[in-house]
């Protein structure tokens, strides 16, 4: 297979060196005669595109042929009119100059220029357009979606990428991922995670989004501590348009969305709705899911200024599946779901997670002149919801109650119903003022926000002795956040830029105790400055850079609850960045170097906090090191291939390990070095081939390999997750102008080989009777299944 693969690449290295014709263009500013980035190139003929690109920062552009012959030229860029140009090209390199004009209305969306990395900016990133993202949105959540791209690993609770997903990135988890929308702070506050399952179907009013891994540039929100993710909806859609995507697929999936979009009216007003359901048995025994969301966006636009206001709102139910499968099952019934077997006879039928979150934002840009820009928004991110379990035995105690008395006897325990609330609202303000010359581009932005939160818990329903909806605690969470940045990216001379970022981030935690420690009380404030650095040298098709930065993380609300007397201190990252790459248009390559320097990293060692629970501890060193490979050829027409492959090696440098002896009722410790850190896999892999047999048609197949996981920190093989190898197809079909304007049919086969794989679990050990056990659990994913979808353009 692998001489297979090397000899497919070379071929199509050799078939694209062996282009016979070259375009070569300058997109040109006509007012300002200033060089345009980022504007798409395409090349028609006979109405069909045979070739595309992108102008770099100077604003050149080069596309390799095969045939000469006429061509027309169409330039498009988010804030300039559309330009066509009608180009004959029969010498080996045909030279054009295209010119373009300023639109008529303010569509570039700042907000994302001041977060995103630039396509010179000196850190490693990958940028998925609308059209990937629409060929991969079948209804699986959106980790799924990035599954493709270098050192990510993606898992699902139900097993089939629908409800709770999680990624990790150069194995980082989703606490340590900055995941900002439209520029706006999305993890949660508290625990610092994402999740995408309160956020059902956002995937389809998606058209952009940016992974920066490392560090990266200063973001809003929680900080970066493995990558940065920035999703973008805000998109300008100037004719009026709808669209029914339906699919259906294994375990009774379902997707379900109707999107419209009324283009421009009155020459300055834009709307642009959808309206989503998916619903999923899951395959996990009872894994099931049902989600609801809708998106509304409004926005006035003229030559200067925009306005936009955004609705989105996700409701979901999803039947827990967080306990995950027993390593003793796993061969034998390894969809079996434990949650809700508290109760006698059936499962309870409602162990559920129930949630809606609704954001509301609101944003402002202003071009003041050419070289100076504004933006601004605020925010507000409602959410409220519990999960709620059957409860076997308990005490009443535990619930701040006296044990009743029946018949002069005290009753102790009592089966229960209870739901476990979490009632908030988290708003804020981001700023940028974007100040651009030919030489110079300086940003000065930031932010702040306020999370104000409520945890408690109630019982619904009891044996005996518990009066339905008692109150058995709250407790009141706050916690604010407040930044700001200056970034300044100079061109020292045609082939070289620099990039400075500063960032200062000041962050308070207040918490009023918690459920199972309700005498601990914090109050808590971070400073931290962000430092970042970097070079980047182009020319001709080669880019080089080479990056520092500094990233600073609070603890979250988990790590808190730990004592009264040893209280968790902040975390430090240094990140050094070193990339190359060749772009082409029939091919690309590149390799990154990146070095991870952890001062002080929370991780799980086994110890326990004041009440029993498993707490993560501060470790003086850790570190990631590691290189990423990407590739792409073009090797004719009718196929192409991309991959990439990250190699790394992942190291506690010390620590030591807490595990529970039950003989004596106290905890061993057990010193280890040089472990790998858990959950980083030495190698990631990724491959798509893509055979377009005929007009319109497009078959992928994919491929995913993931290397060992440990399970914890301590290396030990007996508490891991198996590598795995695990391909998918699918066949893209774009049929036009036949009674709507577009159907897009998708179908998609995941796993084809039938796999039994597992991308996550989880670990704990013990003594007893003077033997030590380790007990593994894990979450596997689906043997074969597939999707069908139907999307219409209308």
């Amino acid at each position: 297979m692998r001489k297979i693969l090397g000899t497919m690449i070379v071929f199509g290295l050799t078939l694209s060196a062996s282009a016979q014709y070259t375009i070569k263009g300058n997109v040109i500013n006509l007012h300002l005669k200033q060089p345009i980035e980022a504007v798409n190139i395409s090349l028609v003929k006979n109405k069909v595109v045979v070739a595309n690109g992108t102008t770099g920062s100077n604003g050149q552009f080069e596309i390799k042929l095969k045939t000469g012959g006429a061509f027309d030229v169409i330039a498009q860029h988010i804030s300039m009119q559309n330009k066509t140009m009608h180009v004959i090209v029969k010498e080996p390199i045909t030279n054009v100059e295209i010119t373009m004009e300023q639109n008529a209305y303010f569509l570039e969306p700042l907000e994302l220029k001041s977060l995103r990395a630039g396509a010179k900016a000196p850190f490693t990133k990958t940028n998925l357009n609308k059209q990937y993202i629409e060929n991969q949105n079948l209804g699986r959540d959106l980790p799924f979606i990035l599954d493709q791209t270098p050192s990510v690993v993606v898992n699902s609770d139900a097993g089939n990428g629908v409800g709770y997903t999680g990624l990790r990135i150069r194995g980082s988890d989703g606490s340590r991922i900055n995941v900002t929308m439209n520029g706006i702070p999305y993890n949660d506050p508290e625990s610092q995670g994402s999740y995408f399952v309160d956020l059902p179907d956002i995937t389809s009013s998606l058209n952009s989004i940016q992974i920066q891994r490392g560090v990266g540039t200063s973001s809003n929100g929680a900080g970066a501590f493995g990558a940065s993710l920035n999703l973008s909806t805000n998109e300008f859609n100037p004719t009026a348009y709808g669209e029914l995507n339906n699919s259906y697929g294994s375990f009774n999936t379902w997707k379900n969305t109707v999107k419209a979009g009324s283009g421009i009216l009155g020459n300055h007003f834009t709307i642009d709705a959808r309206l989503s359901r998916i619903t999923s048995d899951g395959y996990v025994d009872r894994a099931s899911t049902y989600l609801g969301s809708f998106y509304l966006s409004t926005a006035y636009v003229n030559d200067k200024s925009s306005l936009r206001f955004n609705i989105i709102s996700g409701k979901e139910k999803t039947y827990q599946a967080w306990n995950g499968v027993s390593e003793g099952l796993l061969k034998t019934n390894r969809t079996y779901n434990s949650a809700g077997n508290e109760k006698p006879g059936l499962p309870y039928d409602n162990e559920t997670d129930n949630y809606q979150q609704d954001h509301y934002q609101l944003f402002f840009n202003h071009a003041f002149n050419t070289k100076l820009s504004f933006n601004t928004a605020v925010f507000l991110t409602r959410g409220k919801g519990y999960y709620e379990q059957y409860k076997a035995n308990q005490k009443f105690t535990k619930y701040g109650l006296t044990p009743p008395v029946f018949g002069g006897t005290p009753v102790a325990t009592t089966d229960l119903v209870r739901q476990l609330w979490l009632d908030n609202y988290y708003y804020g303000q981001i700023f940028s003022l974007q100040y651009k010359t030919n030489k110079d581009q300086l940003t000065f932005g930031g932010g702040w926000n306020r999370y104000d939160g409520k945890h408690y818990g109630k019982v619904i329903w009891a044996n005996v002795g518990i009066p339905k909806d008692y109150r058995y605690y709250i407790f009141d969470a706050l916690k604010t956040d407040v930044n700001f940045y200056a970034k300044w990216q100079r061109t020292l001379n045609k082939n070289l830029e620099a990039f400075g970022d500063l960032q200062y981030r000041s962050v308070r935690h207040r918490m009023d105790g918690f459920r199972n420690n309700p005498s601990v009380r914090v109050d808590r404030t971070f400073n931290f400055i962000n430092p970042k650095a970097g070079l980047t040298y182009t020319k001709n098709a080669w880019q080089a850079y080479i990056s520092y930065a500094v990233g600073n993380k609070e603890p979250n609300r988990d790590d808190f609850e730990a004592s009264t007397i040893q209280q968790p201190i902040h975390e430090s990252l240094h990140n050094i960045e070193l990339g190359v790459e060749k772009r082409r248009q029939q091919y690309s390559y590149g390799a990154n170097f990146y070095y991870m320097n952890y001062h002080n990293q929370l991780v799980l060692t086994g110890k326990v906090n004041d009440v029993g629970a498993y707490t993560r501890e501060n470790i003086p060193e850790s570190y990631r090191l590691g290189i990423e490979l990407q590739g792409m050829a073009s090797i004719t027409p009718a196929l192409n291939i991309t991959g990439n492959l990250a190699l790394s090696r992942n190291k506690i440098k010390r620590f030591t390990e807490y595990i529970d002896d039950y003989d004596t009722g106290k905890q061993l410790e057990v010193n280890h070095k040089k472990s790998d850190i858990s959950f980083s896999p030495s190698i990631v892999g990724g491959a798509t081939l893509n055979i377009l047999p005929f007009t319109n048609t497009t078959i992928s197949l994919t491929s995913k390999y993931v290397g060992r996981q440990y399970l914890d920190n301590t290396q030990d093989k007996n508490r891991s997750l198996n590598p795995y190898y695990v391909q998918d197809a699918s066949l893209n079909y774009v049929l036009k102008n036949k009674l709507f304007k577009e159907w897009r049919i998708i179908g998609q086969v995941n796993n084809v080989f039938n796999k039994m794989y597992a991308p996550n679990g989880y670990t704990f050990s013990y003594v007893s009777n003077g033997a030590q056990t380790s007990e593994n659990f894990y979450y596997p994913m689906a043997g074969t299944n597939f999707m069908l979808g139907v999307n219409i353009k209308l």
